[in-house]
């Protein structure tokens, strides 16, 4: 595996990031500490030769206006 990719959204009082295909996730306060925290999610969860080269984090912010 190349690369592994976490949806990160809005929660109440911070993030939260699962990853797509896999049973991962975690949350964190500030985006700083999301990163922290994907990748000791991404480490806890495969075995060091299995490991994906690289961790993407997309960012999705659904916004409602008012019209």
């Amino acid at each position: 595996m190349n690369e592994i990719v976490f949806l990160v959204e809005d929660a109440e009082g911070g993030l939260v990031a699962r990853v797509l295909g896999h049973s991962i996730h975690t949350d964190a306060d500030s985006y700083d500490e999301l990163r922290k925290q994907a990748r000791d999610a991404v480490r806890c969860h495969f075995d060091a030769s299995e490991h994906p080269a690289t961790i993407r984090l997309h960012y999705v912010k659904d916004e409602v206006l008012a019209a």
